[in-house]
């Protein structure tokens, strides 16, 4: 904000006091105005916003007895007319001038008439330290609220298929002592060192600035006139809430989940940080996952495997599906039942993906011993490893 903005406002009206008020009416003036207008109390309210940061800036010169000097003596020589031209100025009596160029510095026009000289590279640099400092306005800035991460155990099914869990969080929020304000009255007053931004400028040489947050206000733009004794003047503090998140489906273990807006509440109107919840899923007894699909091992017997047949297959939270084995089908081969995987991002469902393995039997009953007697007899001459030495020895 311009040196010409300053020094044509009028502070006094937007306090509602009298040029002559003192010090106490100011104070007074200040107070009720900023409760009536915070922002913690007018949540969404930009013109409640704006009148505060109004107050706060009226304040800040006010409130101190050398700036508020300081800006009388400006506004008795610039403001309401008092910078007057003499004689000749022009034809109707005004002198036409840019008020910003005085305050610019040779960027507009030269000016003639009694009183135009001596004002070197504009009045900025006579001012500028008394309404904007560092290069800086007096507004104090909306703050993003922090982000919260937080963790959820899932089974199984639940990642599949999404579920909404109840989280409870802890985090830093408005001191419900103060309102948000830090201040035990609710009347904090603007911080001088950042005049409000909550951040200082230092050069780093060649010309260039780095930002810091301001050390004297810790980045709150805001110092507490009587800290409130449960923040200790800083406005927020440690506040525990429950809230019902939605996990959406076909999450995986260990994943990361960022929820926009769900974080901490921000300051001065800025918006809420996010919230970050990190995944765990419990094992399932009976299916598995990779990717967006889901796997199971099946059993069969060695009879299905060599002659083939239907086999039928569970299915996660659904009916069984039949798939059909081919004869000769081999240990180990996996088999695809399509559509009853995870819920992938655009809503359709993996596969799932069933593994064939083949059980032999630890007890065979006498007359299943003498049918397998006789089908070693009817395969003596096959050898299932006689291709295996004979590339042994090719190697």
């Amino acid at each position: 904000m311009s040196t010409k903005d300053f020094v044509e406002k009028d502070y006094y009206k937007v306090l509602g006091v009298p040029k002559d008020a003192t010090e106490a009416e100011i104070k007074k003036a200040y107070r009720k105005l900023a409760r009536e207008f915070h922002p913690d109390a007018n949540k969404g309210d930009a013109k409640a916003e704006e009148r505060f940061k109004q107050v706060s800036e009226a304040n800040d010169v006010l409130g101190d007895p050398k700036r508020r000097k300081e800006y009388d003596e400006a506004r008795a020589l610039f403001g309401n007319g008092g910078f007057r031209p003499g004689p000749g100025a022009g034809g109707n009596g005004s002198f036409n001038f840019d008020l910003g160029d005085l305050f610019g510095g040779g960027q507009g026009g030269t000016q003639t008439g009694p009183g135009a000289g001596g004002f070197g590279g504009g009045l900025g640099d006579v001012f500028g330290g008394l309404f904007n400092r560092g290069g800086t306005g007096t507004r104090t800035q909306p703050r993003r609220g922090q982000d919260i991460e937080s963790e959820v155990t899932l089974s199984f099914t639940e990642a599949v298929d999404g579920a909404t869990v109840p989280l409870r969080m802890s985090s830093q929020a408005p001191c419900k002592a103060c309102s948000g304000t830090g201040d035990k009255n609710g009347t904090p007053r603007v911080c001088p060192t950042c005049v409000g931004t909550g951040q200082v400028s230092r050069g780093s040489g060649g010309g260039f600035s780095l930002t810091d947050p301001c050390v004297d206000c810790k980045g709150r733009g805001l110092i507490a006139q009587d800290p409130c004794e449960v923040c200790k003047g800083s406005g927020r503090a440690r506040s525990s809430r429950t809230m019902q998140v939605r996990i959406p489906a076909g999450v995986s273990d260990s994943q990361r989940i960022r929820l926009r807006g769900k974080g901490a509440p921000g300051e001065r109107g800025g918006p809420a940080g996010d919230l970050y919840v990190v995944v765990h899923v419990d094992a399932h007894p009976v299916f598995g996952r990779r990717d967006d699909n889901l796997t199971v091992t099946v059993p069969v017997t060695f009879t299905e495997a060599a002659l083939g047949g239907e086999v039928k297959v569970p299915t996660l939270g659904g009916p069984p599906v039949t798939l059909k084995l081919p004869a000769g089908t081999p240990n180990g081969r996996t088999m695809r039942a399509r559509g009853k995987g995870a819920v992938r991002k655009d809503g359709t469902r993996g596969d799932l993906l069933v593994t064939v393995e083949v059980v032999v039997p630890r007890d065979l009953g006498a007359q299943a011993r003498d049918a397998l007697e006789a089908y070693r007899k009817a395969t003596a001459d096959e050898d299932p490893r006689a291709e295996l030495f004979q590339a042994a020895k090719g190697a």
